[in-house]
């Protein structure tokens, strides 16, 4: 071969790279999001505790997780580390938590992703209904900011999530009338 083709390949190989990065981090972020909605649509998982080992699973050691702005900084705050993620979540999904969440549906939009070696950050928009057994709800949307790393095992993780308020508004009360008790479609 010669030197030509030799940096063809690998041109090649370095973008198949970033391709297979972003389709990694793409199917990362989405995974997130489906394990955060309620009711949980993951078949096989027990409750919420599970639920909240396969959101970890998703996390490097060394993750933060935080809420910025002028809204989401005091109300989300910061989380570094797993453990303190996980107690996040763990206080998120309190059953204790009042009032009670029935139905909460992640849609992700607006999606940039840029790999640099081991490396990468994306941006997205998302919007969730939070609807409550109280009968209240609201609309949220924010934008996220996360990084990822690939790590010696060869598998991406996420280091940072940053979410950020664009807005909330109330929905009026039962605003939905039909939604489920829990989620089906993934039984085998």
């Amino acid at each position: 071969m010669t030197d030509t083709t030799d940096q063809r390949i690998e041109q090649l190989s370095r973008r198949i790279a970033v391709l297979e990065a972003e389709a990694d981090i793409r199917r990362i972020q989405a995974r997130y999001m489906f394990l955060c909605d309620t009711p949980l649509p993951e078949f096989g998982l027990s409750g919420d505790a599970e639920r909240i080992d396969a959101i970890m699973d998703l996390y490097t050691e060394d993750a933060v997780w935080e809420g910025v702005g002028e809204y989401y900084d005091g109300q989300f705050g910061k989380a570094e580390g797993k453990a303190a993620i996980r107690a996040h979540f763990e206080r998120f999904w309190s059953p204790d938590r009042e009032p009670g969440l029935v139905l909460n549906c992640h849609y992700l939009t607006s999606e940039q992703i840029h790999v640099s070696g081991d490396t990468a950050d994306g941006q997205w928009v998302h919007m969730q209904p939070w609807l409550f057994d109280d009968g209240s709800g609201l609309l949220r949307s924010s934008r996220l900011n996360n990084a990822f790393r690939k790590e010696s095992d060869g598998q991406w993780k996420i280091t940072r999530t940053r979410t950020e308020n664009v807005f909330v508004a109330p929905l009026p009360d039962r605003f939905a009338s039909d939604y489920p008790s829990k989620s089906v479609l993934m039984k085998p």
